[in-house]
């Protein structure tokens, strides 16, 4: 059985996972994430797109870079497979 290792410093983050999601339906579903954040006034959320083939991954980049709401991104470093991104509120 494997273990999941979790990020203390990003465990209590709002999550959108996106695991077994189409890329062309990623679109919507991580600018609503984004926006109904912005709303709650959260300054940090996290993405999980996993690893694989990377395919989810350049599109979550691809969409944070030309979101008006997004400061920041990184690759959280406890999990390749997860994005932290920074909002402007």
């Amino acid at each position: 059985m494997s273990r999941i290792i979790r990020n203390p410093f990003t465990y209590h983050l709002p999550h959108l996972d996106l695991h077994g999601e189409f890329s062309s339906t990623c679109k919507v579903l991580i600018e609503t994430f984004i926006q109904d954040n912005v709303l709650l006034k959260n300054k940090e959320i996290v993405i999980v797109h996993g690893k694989g083939y990377g395919v989810l991954k350049k599109t979550t980049h691809l969409l944070l870079k030309s979101n008006k709401h997004v400061v920041h991104f990184y690759l959280d470093p406890f999990n390749e497979g997860q994005t932290i991104v920074k909002l402007k509120i």
